[in-house]
């Protein structure tokens, strides 16, 4: 392999290694101004699209361990690599296959473990990280906020018996 393959390689292997997903798709059809769309809003996401030559993907998956990921890559390939909310990720790359109707999305692999086109489509579906965050702290809360009303209610209890009794004493005065 030459110095300049070589290097190019390596630099798609340190790519993939510093990424949390791998997004694999087909680009295929596309116009440069579709494509260019496409990275502006992955860059909002921490992300970042690159067209790599199938036979160089096939050793980063080597490189990777990656296990049945062989077939992804035939045809024009791109990747999506980055870091942070990976359900954001898939939704920009879903909902960019559907506008454009000639992408389409081939794969993926998260934490070493290949994704399907329809596992990468209900990931796509799932809430956002902060979502889900909200989510479970609405959960791990809710315990809490029953007890603190179930501890109050005696004491409200009191003070609307109280209350009931200081307006029966003024209605009755006047």
């Amino acid at each position: 392999m030459r110095t300049e393959k070589a290097s190019i390689l390596n630099e798609v292997i340190e790519l993939v290694k510093a990424s949390d997903f791998c997004f694999v798709m087909n680009y295929g059809g596309l116009k440069v101004a579709q494509l260019t769309t496409l990275r502006q809003a992955l860059r909002k996401l921490d992300a970042r699209a690159m067209v790599v030559k199938n036979n160089y993907m096939s050793r980063v998956a080597e490189q990777m361990g990656w296990a049945g990921v062989a077939a992804m890559f035939v045809g024009p390939t791109a990747i999506v690599t980055g870091k942070g909310d990976v359900t954001e990720v898939a939704k920009v790359l879903v909902e960019f296959a559907k506008q454009s109707g000639k992408a389409d999305i081939k794969g993926a692999t998260m934490d070493a473990v290949a994704l399907s086109a329809a596992d990468v489509m209900e990931l796509s579906k799932l809430p956002s990280k902060d979502v889900m965050r909200g989510m479970l702290l609405g959960t791990l809360t809710a315990p809490a906020m029953s007890l603190v009303r179930v501890l109050n209610a005696p004491l409200l209890n009191v003070l609307y018996a109280l209350k009931a009794y200081e307006d029966k004493k003024n209605g009755s005065a006047a």
